[in-house]
């Protein structure tokens, strides 16, 4: 039951405000009565809120979710350099973390009059074609990107890297300069350059990054503030220090 529940509660996308039980049985094979039974005692609970057209998620769930310790320390602690970064650049600002062969963005400052990225504080996206989820695996253990490029890399624009060999490489590179650049390989017209946050054994705990149009944004002007920012988080949390080492653990 346990297991139905949460395949409900993860079948809301970034962009669902609410889901109607035809379409979360739709989402997850629930039968509807099982559907509509588990939303009932959700319901109860707080974790999910009924709607004349449906359901949506409760506020209890946001509360319990502000209560995980890795991404409120880590928030708490990257908030500083993360308005340092917006002010000083005045383009979309991202902090996010690892979570199997994805992404997940603990904390986004969105610039006026920059893109609409489909980023969002809470939401996933692939770590493959993305500024930050390369940052991350270049500086995480080898069997992450076996375990990404296992999991495939559909082709997201005409920029996606989607052949192994491709990604393995532009991931060294990434390692050996410190900085990782997404050229609209996620989304079309955006650009990113992003680095990582490391601990002390030289991996990646989370990535900061900037995001903004591809023909505004010149991502290698703005990675040294990006690294800047890196920096100061990993000497913050007493961890280590971004930096360009082909030598790194995290080799493939």
């Amino acid at each position: 039951m346990i297991g139905r529940a949460m395949s409900l509660l993860t079948a809301f996308g970034p962009h669902d405000a609410e889901l109607s039980l035809a379409e979360l049985g739709r989402r997850t094979g629930v039968p509807k009565p099982t559907v509509h039974r588990l939303v009932v005692e959700l319901d109860r609970w707080g974790i999910v809120e009924r709607t004349p057209r449906g359901v949506r998620l409760g506020m209890r769930l946001f509360e319990l979710g502000q209560l995980a310790p890795r991404q409120r320390g880590l928030r708490e602690a990257a908030l500083p350099f993360l308005n340092d970064l917006y002010q000083a650049t005045r383009e979309t600002v991202h902090l996010a973390v690892l979570d199997g062969v994805e992404v997940v963005y603990v904390e986004k400052l969105t610039a006026r009059g920059g893109p609409v990225v489909p980023s969002l504080a809470g939401g996933r996206m692939p770590a493959y074609c993305t500024g930050v989820g390369k940052a991350l695996l270049a500086f995480s253990p080898p069997e992450v990107l076996r375990a990404v490029v296992a999991a495939g890399l559909p082709r997201r624009t005409r920029h996606t890297i989607v052949m192994p060999g491709l990604l393995e490489r532009e991931i060294d590179a990434v390692r050996q300069r410190g900085v990782a650049f997404e050229h609209e390989e996620s989304t079309p017209g955006i650009v990113c350059a992003a680095c990582p946050v490391l601990g002390q054994d030289g991996r990646a705990v989370a990535a900061i990054s900037i995001t903004g149009w591809a023909t505004a944004l010149d991502t290698t002007r703005v990675s040294a503030a990006v690294r800047t920012a890196a920096l100061g988080l990993s000497r913050q949390l007493g961890t280590g220090v971004p930096r360009a080492d082909h030598r790194h653990p995290g080799r493939v």
